[in-house]
């Protein structure tokens, strides 16, 4: 890794676990949690309680490969409104977002933007 990639993580890191100090997921507010690569995006909801995840949905399933890339907006918001179904099939219509460190735009937006449109709330 280089050192300006390494740099870069360190302070994703860093931005990652302030976050975490404030964000906890329960029962009756679950956390979204947001993992995003240069390829790929991975979506949680966690109940931090009990230590469950809820509901997931990833680019990497076979299921969203078929329809497109992982690595664009367009592809961050079909999984933001897949992860949204898949959360309310589970009895879940209230989360506390995630952002995993990442600035609050572009596929990070996307997928905030599309999981409100499809019924969740934050």
């Amino acid at each position: 890794m280089t050192k300006i990639a390494n740099q870069r993580r360190t302070g994703r890191l860093r931005r990652h676990s302030r976050v975490r100090k404030k964000i906890h997921g329960t029962a009756e507010r679950p956390r979204l949690s947001l993992y995003r690569s240069n390829k790929h995006l991975i979506l949680q909801v966690i109940d931090d309680d009990r230590g469950v995840t809820i509901a997931s949905a990833s680019s990497v399933e076979a299921t969203v490969r078929q329809s497109g890339g992982g690595s664009n907006v367009a592809a961050a918001a079909r999984l933001g409104q897949l992860v949204a179904e898949r959360a309310k099939a589970a009895g879940v219509n209230k989360v506390v977002f995630d952002r995993g460190g990442y600035l609050y735009q572009g596929r990070v937006a996307a997928v905030a933007e599309a999981a409100r449109a499809a019924g969740l709330e934050f």
